[in-house]
């Protein structure tokens, strides 16, 4: 049996617009399923040895299938992976602002998406696979997808001003209202939602509660804190708006997911300061 799960931070060019690097080898354990849940960052996935398998996405037209390379945009709803008890690869979390520099499209039009990541990247993500296939240790993989990536950055296309403002105060707070959004940013509250859908691919209120809910997620899995305690502390009324919230985006209560995604490595792979963030020189 084997099992490693590793993370690496971005180099400094790309940080800006990546928020952290993944990998994970098994072989020999059980087989599971794991919640894709949504997150504030795209999913950029290369796999290095069996296809990723997604049973169902958070777009329910979007058949089950297996993919060498997944892109997936921002969503609401979880996706199912499921392995037969070996799986590999590395996750790529990118930010919605970064992706007209990184993808040559805005991250809207991948708003609820999986797609095999070819289709957007092209050859670009072919050669990155093959060359971390190539490579024998994890600092050596991330090396290559940093400097790969750091070779897209020439001329960074950024959404305009408003959007980056609006986008990062959300990521700070989860909380604010749309028209508050609005006012700070000196836009109408209409026209900052159709920014919002187009460059972020969710709506400001759907980000905030995305926002809120990770925050959550990500205390959850650090047990410090009650359900009561941790409702109050994201800003949620109470809870039971907690439990809804949190049920709608995972599928399941949070003590219900908790326990079903107790297992590495997919239970850390979108937690970035999760167990493995400083163990990728091996």
């Amino acid at each position: 049996m084997l099992s490693e799960y590793v993370r690496r931070p971005p180099g400094a060019r790309v940080r800006p617009f990546v928020g952290w690097y993944s990998g994970y080898r098994e072989t020999g354990v059980a087989p599971a399923v794991h919640r894709g849940l949504p997150s504030p960052f795209l999913t950029l996935i290369v796999t290095l040895d069996d296809p990723l398998q997604i049973s169902s996405h958070p777009d329910p037209a979007t058949p089950p299938g297996r993919y060498d390379t997944l892109l997936g945009g921002l969503h609401t709803t979880p996706a199912t992976i499921v392995h037969d008890g070996r799986q590999s690869g590395i996750q790529i979390a990118l930010s919605p602002l970064g992706a007209r520099t990184l993808l040559g499209l805005p991250a809207g039009e991948l708003a609820n998406l999986d797609v095999t990541a070819s289709d957007v990247l092209g050859p670009f993500i072919d050669a990155l696979r093959d060359r971390v296939r190539a490579a024998a240790t994890w600092s050596e993989r991330f090396r290559i997808v940093d400097a790969m990536l750091a070779d897209r950055l020439a001329a960074p296309v950024l959404p305009r001003p408003e959007v980056v403002h609006a986008w990062r105060l959300l990521q700070a707070g989860g909380t604010l209202a749309t028209a508050d959004l609005a006012r700070e940013v000196g836009w109408s509250g209409r026209y900052l939602s159709r920014q919002f859908n187009l460059e972020i691919g969710l709506s400001p209120k759907a980000a905030a509660r995305v926002a809120r809910f990770d925050l959550a997620r990500r205390r959850l899995q650090d047990g410090a804190e009650s359900l009561a305690a941790l409702a109050a502390s994201c800003g949620y009324y109470d809870q039971a708006h907690l439990t809804r919230e949190f049920t709608g985006f995972a599928g399941s209560p949070p003590a219900r997911w908790l326990a079903e995604e107790n297992l590495p490595p997919f239970r850390n792979i979108q937690d970035p300061d999760g167990p493995g963030s400083a163990d990728w020189a091996a």
